[in-house]
């Protein structure tokens, strides 16, 4: 990569662009939803069961405009998620800037493991075990995402809900493999510890991006 180019990439002025797209959002409390996807390449969290991991290696995905990101996403929707990837491997202010500029809500999916930057309508966190996030995004979390692979999980979701804001919600969702068996386990754990709530990722029961 050109040097310039990788300056304007560390000042957050260019983003590792993955694809972006409008959809539904399928998780958590904004379930159902109409939003624009704006998915940024780079991630060195690792999980094996991730569902996009041709998003980590940043290099696969061409360093691009966030004029350019932002003019696509306002011809859309007023929504932004901004997902990765770990899109906080980046610095966030330039993007977010532009999109408030332009009146939109700005959402984050993000593992917390690096420093929060950009400003943000909605934080969902969904922490990892081998890149615990810091304690910023803790603080500023408005809902918790803990993936369920196995039942060991449970006790690290209670870990990181031990972590977040008193007003953070809470959500226990199945990795999607596994879903037929955590499912039932889920429903038991959530009705015997109802701070929780359930998210299933219904965009791919619905077959959508």
């Amino acid at each position: 990569m050109k040097q310039e180019i990788q300056d304007l990439v560390n000042k957050g002025l260019m983003l590792p662009l993955m694809e972006e797209f409008y959809t539904i959002q399928g998780e958590g409390f904004h379930k159902g939803t109409a939003a624009y996807f704006i998915r940024i390449g780079g991630c060195d969290v690792g999980c094996h069961w991730c569902d996009v991991k041709e998003s980590w290696n940043a290099n696969l995905h061409p360093p691009t405009s966030t004029d350019v990101i932002v003019a696509n996403a306002k011809k859309y929707s007023d929504t932004v998620v901004v997902t990765g990837g770990e899109p906080l491997t980046w610095d966030m202010t330039a993007l977010t800037d532009k999109l408030k500029a332009e009146g939109c809500k700005i959402h984050i999916e993000t593992s917390g493991a690096y420093e929060l930057t950009g400003q943000w309508d909605w934080i969902c966190l969904s922490p990892k075990k081998m890149k615990l996030p810091t304690q910023g995004v803790y603080d500023k979390a408005h809902e918790l995402k803990c993936i369920i692979y196995n039942k060991d999980d449970f006790k690290f979701a209670e870990e990181q809900a031990a972590k977040v804001n008193s007003d953070c919600i809470l959500y226990l969702q199945p990795e999607w493999s596994k879903r037929d068996t955590m499912i039932p386990m889920i429903v038991d754990y959530v009705m015997a510890n109802p701070k929780w709530k359930v998210s299933l990722q219904t965009h791919k029961y619905l077959n959508i991006p």
